[in-house]
Order: C-alpha cells, then structure tokens, then sequence
C-alpha cells in the first residue's frame, strides 16, 4: 500500500505542473503575437524607408522649385537647351560661368549631362534666359570692374 504522503506529494505536484503550465501557455501565445507585431512593423517600416527613398530621388531629378512673391514655380533644365542659351548669346564657358556663379569645368559638365545645376543655379539660368547679348555683355563688363 502506498505512502499517503507520496501519493499527496504527487497530487500537489501534478495540480503546481497544471496550474504553470495554464500559466506559461497564455504568456507563449502573447510572446509569439509580440514577435509577429514586430516583425509586421519591422516589414512596413523597411517598404516605407524604401519608398521614402524613391520620393525623394525622384524629387531631386524632377528640377527644383523657386521662390517667387510667396508662389513656387518649377524651374526646368534642358542640357542642349543651355548650351544653345550659351552660344546664343555668343559666350564662353567660362564667361557663362561668370554670369552664373560657377567654374567654366562646371558649365562643361551640365552641357554634357554628367551634372545638373543646383536650386539657386537654377534661378540664374532662369534669369539669364530673357537676356539677349548686349544685356549679357554688359552684365559680364559689370561683374568685371
């Protein structure tokens, strides 16, 4: 016949063993329902990263936007479209970079496309675009003295 204190030790042992694993279980579920939360947001982050990554390079190469009296105007740039400005007005790379605040390499390279102007680049291109060259010419005899 057995020991009525072992048969009651594994009574109370089996009912402990129940009752933390009732307890156990319902913190397994909530642990893997976090893992899965994060792993979501971990997921949604990455595609939002990645598209705010495609926005602002596309924002960059579409042209940049110029303050005027409050209202913002799209500035566009046209590589062949500046240097026909250039020889329209009878200027040198270097006389052209003169008027825009740049080198005459730097005039070289947006005429071949290997770079684009910057914003404020921009807008003095945009200036000299209504100019003809006698206004040129006087605007560079100006900047020289």
């Amino acid at each position: 016949m057995p020991n009525i204190a072992s048969v009651l030790k594994d009574e109370i042992l089996r009912l402990a063993k129940k009752e933390v694993r009732k307890e156990v279980e319902g913190l397994k579920k909530a642990s893997a329902q976090y893992r899965s939360d994060i792993a979501g947001l971990k997921r949604r982050m990455a595609a939002l990263e990645k598209q705010q990554g495609r926005l602002e390079k596309k924002g960059s190469g579409k042209g940049a936007a110029e303050a005027v009296g409050g209202e913002t105007t799209r500035l566009r740039y046209s590589a062949k479209r500046f240097a026909a400005q250039r020889q329209k007005l009878g200027l040198t790379a270097a006389d052209m970079g003169l008027l825009v605040g740049v080198s005459a390499q730097t005039v070289y390279n947006w005429e071949a496309g290997k770079s684009r102007p910057r914003q404020q680049q921009l807008a003095a291109i945009a200036a000299l675009r209504g100019m003809g060259k006698r206004q040129a010419k006087a605007q560079l005899a100006s900047q020289g003295e």
